[in-house]
């Protein structure tokens, strides 16, 4: 997913956003609750390596230890590839239309 910042200040955790405001859906209104800068964001999917609009939705699981080391699918989540960036997860979502491996497993800290 695209990281969100302000453009005046880089706070990246204190902002709001209301797409009501804007009148658009499209697009969103996003307030610094910092510094109080206000700006419009581009709701869209652009591919944050190559800026490309040609981004395509598919499902990306979240998994979890269930029972000792056993990993199960805990929950979904729709991130959107780039046909360009992400070629090899797209055409692996496309011949198999099932939910793509997570970035990451989970671990156990000591």
């Amino acid at each position: 997913m695209n990281e969100i910042s302000c453009p005046s200040c880089g706070e990246d955790e204190n902002l709001s956003g209301d797409s009501k405001e804007s009148g658009n859906k499209e697009k969103v209104t996003v307030t610094c609750e910092t510094c109080g800068v206000e700006w419009e964001r581009d709701l869209k999917p652009q591919c944050s390596k190559c800026g490309a609009e040609d981004m395509r939705a598919a499902v990306r699981s979240i998994v979890d230890k269930s029972r000792g080391t056993q990993l199960s699918i805990q929950s979904l989540s729709v991130v959107y590839l780039c046909s360009e960036c992400d070629r090899d997860e797209l055409v692996a979502w496309n011949q198999s239309n099932t939910p793509l491996p997570p970035v990451e497993l989970p671990y156990d800290i000591d």
